[in-house]
């Protein structure tokens, strides 16, 4: 047995507790958002929620980027890299989200529409990432968006959007899956003070004439707002996306854009804790059945069946 061949499982059981416990944090703290962000655009415009919460992280990352001072990136394309994430993540995907709330469309939709990110990164995984997606992970991702899309329906008709806005929410869509797909591809290690203060720039740089030309610049500073703002920017911010990133550098993209596939109903269980939106009988079910669809998607290898050929392609740049 080569030394190769040996290593694949140990790898396997020698992973870090935190990257173990990292998809269920992140799933917790992504979902939360879309509630919290529908809360926080009640008291001000969307751009401007956007640029309040990039230009809080940067107060919070650039003084521990001059505290620590962690090694830069040594070749331009390595900030390229970084920049080209920052834009597609912080600028298109949240910016566009929050545009299509603001002309209506409802957090329902905008999650559903985003929890086909998986199918769109299966799809476009082997061709710029060099992973197999098996019959195994497939027949999990439809589960997983049959589950999610369940979830939604149940809990109210979706609405009719025009296609505008239904073009806005692809959009989104689109700059989540590329921005994964790059990540995987370009993306190196990087220090997590680095690379966030760098994509934030970006996010704030893009954003901030966006608040000051479609905003009118009222915030209404009342305690639930600060307190979306706080959890948007920690939560969200700090902590959710660092995360992603680093389970996307340490295994297959189109496993951890799986997880996506949990977000509706998460977001579902979330907004009715915060906001009382009851999930009906049905959505539960759905819920299940998305969860069960992560697990197929998620499986590393089957139980019984062993073999070099069961860890796919995607472990060979780990």
């Amino acid at each position: 047995m080569s030394e190769r061949s040996m290593a694949a499982p140990a790898v396997a059981r020698g992973k870090p507790f935190w990257l173990q416990v990292a998809p269920f944090l992140f799933l917790l703290l992504w979902s939360g958002g879309f509630a919290v962000g529908k809360i926080g655009i009640l008291s001000t415009g969307p751009f401007t929620l956007l640029a309040l919460r990039y230009g809080l992280v940067l107060v919070v990352l650039l003084p521990l980027l001059a505290w620590f001072r962690p090694a830069l990136p040594r070749t331009r394309r390595a900030w390229l890299n970084l920049v080209v994430v920052g834009f597609l993540i912080q600028v298109l995907y949240f910016d566009l989200s929050y545009f299509a709330f603001r002309y209506g469309i409802s957090a329902g939709t905008l999650a559903l529409i985003a929890s086909m990110q998986p199918i769109v990164v299966g799809l476009a995984a082997p061709l710029i990432a060099g992973e197999r997606v098996n019959a195994l992970r497939w027949a999990g991702l439809v589960l997983g968006l049959g589950g999610a899309a369940l979830v939604i329906v149940s809990r109210a008709a979706i609405e009719t959007a025009s296609a505008g806005v239904l073009g806005l929410a692809i959009g989104a869509l689109l700059a989540m899956s590329a921005a994964a797909l790059y990540e995987k591809r370009f993306g190196v290690a990087q220090h997590p003070l680095v690379a966030n203060s760098v994509q934030y720039v970006v996010g704030f740089v893009f954003t901030l004439p966006l608040a000051l030309l479609l905003d009118d610049g009222h915030v209404d500073w009342s305690l639930p707002f600060v307190a979306a703002l706080a959890y948007l920017v920690i939560g969200n911010s700090l902590i959710a996306i660092s995360l992603y990133l680093a389970m996307i550098r340490a295994g297959e993209v189109s496993r951890v854009s799986a997880l996506f596939f949990l977000v509706p109903p998460c977001s579902a269980v979330i907004a009715w804790l915060l906001l009382g939106e009851r999930m009906p009988p049905l959505a539960w079910a759905g819920m299940a059945l998305a969860a069960g669809g992560v697990a197929l998607a998620s499986a590393q290898r089957l139980p019984w069946r062993g073999g070099p050929g069961a860890w796919g392609r995607g472990g060979k740049g780990r």
